[in-house]
């Protein structure tokens, strides 16, 4: 069995090839023009007060959100996640910060197991605002609405909702 090429199916084979170059450079133009967007200009106090307070951090992104400066980063040998907003003169605001159940105050975890029985606890935060320290404790348990429900360090709720 013979097999042939006919003119049409020659034709379509080449003017694929011609356009692979072609696609491929204009891909390449494409990524080259692209803008990377800047960081924020952060004021050198901001990043001194920061560098002091979190000497270890890794992987710093800052953003910024009006008149504060927002960095989320990462420390530790298991990368715990944080965020921290700043002023422009380098006063802490807010930190927020990953942490492990075993961190929980036990007040909050009693008081997560008489409202919510049956539920586990799958992710928590430590939030400080000038010097206040609460938890939002993320709640779940199979069939059931997941709740985020904030905890002052005794137990007192401050606000839940499901999410």
């Amino acid at each position: 069995m013979k097999t042939t090429i006919t003119n049409m199916e020659l034709r379509r084979t080449n003017t694929r090839r011609s356009l692979l170059p072609a696609t491929f450079a204009l891909l390449l133009s494409v990524g080259a023009s692209a803008q990377v967007p800047q960081a924020p200009q952060v004021p050198t106090v901001v990043t001194t007060a920061f560098g002091k307070a979190f000497p270890s951090a890794m992987d710093v992104e800052w953003r910024v959100k009006g008149a504060q400066y927002k960095v989320e980063f990462e420390t530790g040998l298991f990368f715990t996640d944080h965020e921290a907003w700043y002023s422009a003169d380098g006063k802490l605001l807010r930190h927020e910060e990953e942490v492990s159940q075993s961190d929980l105050p036990e007040p909050i975890v009693s008081a997560a197991g008489r409202e919510f029985p049956g539920y586990r606890v799958d992710d928590v935060e430590r939030i400080t605002v000038e010097g206040v320290v609460s938890y939002v404790v993320e709640l779940k348990m199979k069939g059931q609405p997941e709740w985020k429900v904030a905890y002052d360090v005794t137990g007192k709720q401050l606000e839940k909702r499901q999410d």
